[in-house]
């Protein structure tokens, strides 16, 4: 079974359907290619690159485990050849988007002791003498992991350590702002991670660069559109209790029995048309719920 973006799926665990995109077939037969003459036997060749993904999938999972556990949705990763996707949506603030994506990394942190740590045990004991390929397994993986964290801590947007750093500035400079800093940074890191390609004639690291220049310039399309967001009026006197943003003055509400669209926080989150009264109010910005006394002196969540 597909889905929309060519994808088999899975399993489900903890309400987040993991895909496996058709391509990532092509990294397999790219892998094999590349690993040939390592090992003694093809299988432990099979095992490195599913071992990989493994890594990369628990990788996700920490994205998608901690979005859940600030509010969000996250509800599906897809596998793919240049590693993984957690499709996650944190609220709109920074302290959320930034555990989000720190926990990601922090998985790998955790394998880094634990794989070096089977590799320590298995050596010493001798685990290995009947087939030096395991030894030389686990010692691919433990490394293999290292790499995925130090490439993912990179300060280039979308990696996850450019991620981490627009959500540090989020903190100083504004949502807006910290976005266009880190797409100019990663655009810096991009040509950079081309021009090595070119050099060395790695054919994935250049597809990485493409990828990572191509999200810049979506995230500069989204930092354009977050700015006009930026400046259109807002209702003083109101703060959303779970962003702290202040509520947009417009008809941005629809009323769900006359269906005609309404400013919430002039009328006193009663339709005008028909006096519908709404005991909750949506958040535009990160689409959280309160009652509108709630808005009126609630503070900033992190």
């Amino acid at each position: 079974m597909k889905n929309g973006r060519g994808a088999f799926r899975l399993f489900q665990a903890f309400d987040i359907t993991v895909w496996l995109h058709w391509s990532w077939f092509i990294a397999l037969a790219y892998g094999f290619e590349q690993r040939q003459g390592i090992y003694r036997s093809q299988g432990w060749i099979f095992a490195e690159v599913v071992g990989m993904f493994l890594i990369v999938l628990l990788h996700e999972f920490g994205h998608s485990l901690a979005c859940k556990q600030t509010g969000g949705h996250a509800d599906e990763i897809v596998l793919w050849p240049l590693g993984g996707v957690a499709y996650v949506r944190p609220p709109n603030r920074p302290g959320a988007v930034l555990w989000s994506i720190a926990a990601g990394p922090l998985v790998n942190v955790v394998l880094v002791p634990v794989l070096f740590g089977v590799c320590f045990v298995v050596g010493r004991i001798d685990l290995y003498h009947n087939d030096p390929d395991l030894l030389h397994f686990l010692s691919r993986l433990a490394k293999i992991n290292l790499v995925i964290l130090i490439f993912n801590l990179l300060p280039i947007y979308p990696l996850d350590g450019g991620q981490i750093l627009r959500s540090l500035l989020w903190f100083v400079i504004g949502a807006v702002r910290s976005l266009y800093a880190v797409v100019v940074i990663g655009f810096i890191g991009a040509i950079g991670m081309g021009l090595l390609a070119l050099k060395s004639g790695d054919v994935w690291f250049g597809l990485i660069a493409l990828f990572a220049a191509s999200r810049c310039w979506a995230g500069f399309k989204q930092a354009k559109v977050l700015g006009k967001i930026e400046a259109m009026p807002r209702h003083a006197g109101f703060k959303c209790p779970s962003c702290g943003e202040l509520p947009f003055q417009g008809e941005f509400w629809t009323c769900n029995r006359c269906l005609k669209p309404f400013d919430a926080f002039a009328c006193g989150a009663r339709c005008p048309q028909c006096d519908q009264e709404f005991p909750t109010t949506t958040c535009p910005s990160c689409r959280a719920s309160a009652p509108l006394v709630a808005w009126r002196s609630a503070p900033p969540a992190l």
